[in-house]
């Protein structure tokens, strides 16, 4: 029995010798931030944005028209409110609604960078207005915030883009490489006939880009555990997005003698199966460079898990939600409370991990319910999103800047849940990301689509002043060090 515990003691002690030299060698992968000329910001900037929160683009659905007067109106505003960037760079509207504005390089050899955004919000719910401090279309600025639909989603990065260019031009600054700047007009509803349509129109030029940027990485405040800095979550990929409806047909028949078989009992089992049999958690790309980056910078007990994935990862990937979810989003079923229906049909939701497709899910759903029940895809499906590099030149200058107007966020590159323009620009760009630095917290990110949405004065000037500094980053010249 001593030479047993012994050599368990001898295991143990070599387990965490090993635990912990791994833990010791996970150093920090932050770069030094540099020092930067930034610009100023006034209340006249505030202003703007606040002016172009009154227009309600809204997207409500993939079959509805857009408001002809509201994107009419806005875009008008648009050229009234930067005259030189309508005068200085080439504008082509696209599929009606869209914008794409050219501005171009002085290097006709450097490939080009298309920088994002959209100009649709999504509605409000009209019993929520009281809830809202000032109304959603209103565009108030008091003396701490802009307030209304678009500060957060995405209204904020469009206005950002542009104020920064027109600084720019206004210094008589201009790219080396020629810079695209890309706004949808239906995001929110997939981005089918605006961004997409876009994509298709610049690849037709022929255009290759050596870098996109868009929406979908924000600077996280207090979310992370373990983490007091800002984590600038710069997300290289996302995750795919697919629906499906589950069908129940019986012949029915009277509440008072209802079949072992139920309609919509046999439709809540399925969807039970479904959720009792998630798909599995995985250390996939990206998911493995935030154990890099984000490791270093925790507490020696959680870094020592980050460092140690072979071991203890499967609590670090459940936090990090990194695998196929399945939300029921939809039950439809029933006519009268004395009525067996005769079809029940529900709709479940998948947002796609990254390995995984759209038709692989499709497989998982049809092998855990019962073969009774009809399975059809239905909406918007795509699989997910490549992954883009971290160890490009686009990458490091990216993180550079971010590190540079940002000296105490950490970068940590990631994935994204949800859906993003960028999912368009893959075949175009050699590297898509998603990162502004809006700040978000625990309250911030219900205001997403949500209630009350405004982005404080201070968050917005340091998104005029990030996009000022990318510009710059990404065209200095190759000889400059």
């Amino acid at each position: 029995m001593k030479k047993f515990l012994y050599i368990l003691g001898a295991i143990i002690l070599g387990l965490m010798a090993v635990l912990t030299f791994n833990t010791l060698r996970m150093t920090s992968r932050q770069v030094a931030p540099q020092a930067l000329d930034l610009p100023e910001i006034s209340e006249a900037d505030f202003a703007r944005l606040g002016g172009a929160v009154r227009f309600p683009t809204i997207s409500y659905n993939e079959d509805a028209e857009p408001d002809s007067a509201a994107f009419r109106g806005f875009h008008q505003y648009l050229r009234e409110t930067f005259p030189r960037v309508h005068q200085q760079l080439a504008l082509d509207t696209i599929n009606g609604y869209s914008l794409l504005y050219t501005w171009e390089g002085s290097d006709q050899t450097a490939k080009p960078v298309i920088l994002m955004s959209h100009q649709d919000v999504v509605p409000v719910d009209q019993p929520t207005l009281e809830d809202w401090e000032a109304g959603p279309f209103e565009g108030r600025v008091t003396d701490t915030h802009i307030i209304g639909r678009g500060t957060l989603d995405d209204k904020v990065s469009l206005m950002g883009i542009l104020e920064s260019v027109e600084r720019l031009l206004a210094e008589g600054f201009r790219p080396r490489q020629t810079l695209y700047l890309a706004f949808g007009h239906d995001e929110e509803v997939g981005g089918g006939n605006g961004a997409a349509r876009i994509a298709e129109h610049l690849k037709a030029m022929g255009v290759q880009a050596a870098m996109t940027l868009d929406e979908g990485g924000f600077l996280a405040e207090g979310i992370v555990p373990g983490v007091e800095a800002p984590v600038a979550m710069v997300n290289l990929a996302e995750k795919g997005f697919a629906s499906f409806r589950l069908i129940v047909e019986t012949r029915g028949g009277h509440s008072s003698q209802p079949p072992r078989e139920n309609t919509i009992g046999m439709l809540a089992q399925a969807i039970v199966d479904l959720e009792n049999n998630q798909r599995p958690y995985k250390l996939v790309e990206p998911i493995t460079y935030q154990f890099e980056y984000l490791g270093p910078e925790l507490p020696f007990l959680k870094r020592m898990a980050f460092a140690n994935p072979w071991l203890l990862k499967k609590p670090i990937l459940k936090a990090l939600n990194a695998h196929t979810t399945t939300a029921p989003t939809i039950v439809e079923g029933g006519v009268k409370n004395n009525v067996i229906p005769t079809v029940a049909e529900a709709t479940i939701n998948f947002r796609i991990l990254p390995g995984e497709t759209v038709s692989s899910v499709q497989s998982h759903i049809e092998a855990t319910i019962s073969d009774k029940v009809r399975v059809e895809p239905v909406g918007f499906l795509t699989d997910p999103s490549p992954v883009s590099e971290i160890d490009s030149d686009a990458f490091r200058t990216l993180e550079q800047t971010i590190r540079s107007v940002f000296p105490d966020a950490v970068v940590v590159p990631g994935l994204v849940g949800g859906g993003t323009d960028a999912r368009y620009f893959y075949d175009l760009s050699d590297e898509v990301y998603r990162f502004y630095p809006i700040r978000i917290d625990s309250e911030g990110l219900t205001r997403f689509h949500g209630i009350d949405e405004k982005i404080s004065k201070e968050n917005y000037a340091e998104v005029i002043r990030f996009t000022h500094a990318l510009i710059r980053a990404l065209n200095q010249d190759p000889q400059t060090p």
